[in-house]
């Protein structure tokens, strides 16, 4: 329990919606949402659509830089990339990048034929803090650089 209000006020924090709403996702008795709440701040930018990802194959030591529109599967060697949000806090506020990601690694069945692919990592990056919800996988690290419109 305590994890998760951790991870929710973090989230919150990175959302920039504020006390409010940590307060309520707490569980504070007579509290209202914020979307009712008349001094709840709001979100100043909007949500981007192409999301830049850098990629390490820790075998060849070399990284990638490349796009991932939202909602479409992109693949970096042997992993399947979704994005399926993304935010740019505008430059008035202090700078921060983050999205939701989902990354399936590939498989094939020996004989070149597509398998089922394994669910490596589901939830959200941070390009500030890329080691606080990183993907494991013993060949490849990926991590947001930039949300663009």
């Amino acid at each position: 329990m305590i994890r998760s209000v951790i991870v929710s006020a973090s989230l919150i924090t990175a959302l920039g919606l504020g006390a409010p709403v940590l307060a309520q996702s707490i569980g504070t008795p007579n509290q209202t949402s914020a979307q009712q709440d008349p001094e709840a701040p709001e979100l100043t930018s909007e949500p981007g659509s192409v999301v830049v990802l850098r990629g390490l194959d820790k075998v060849t030591a070399r990284t990638r830089d490349f796009e991932a529109p939202i909602g479409e599967a992109v693949q970096f060697g042997a992993l399947s990339i979704t994005v399926q949000y993304c935010r740019k806090r505008p430059p008035e506020e202090p700078p921060e990048v983050f999205a939701f990601v989902e990354v399936e690694d590939r498989r094939t069945d020996g004989f070149g034929v597509q398998a089922e692919g394994e669910r490596m990592f589901s939830g959200w990056m941070f390009a500030s803090n890329p080691a606080l919800n990183a993907l494991e996988h013993p060949v490849y690290d990926v991590w947001v650089i930039d949300c663009r419109s």
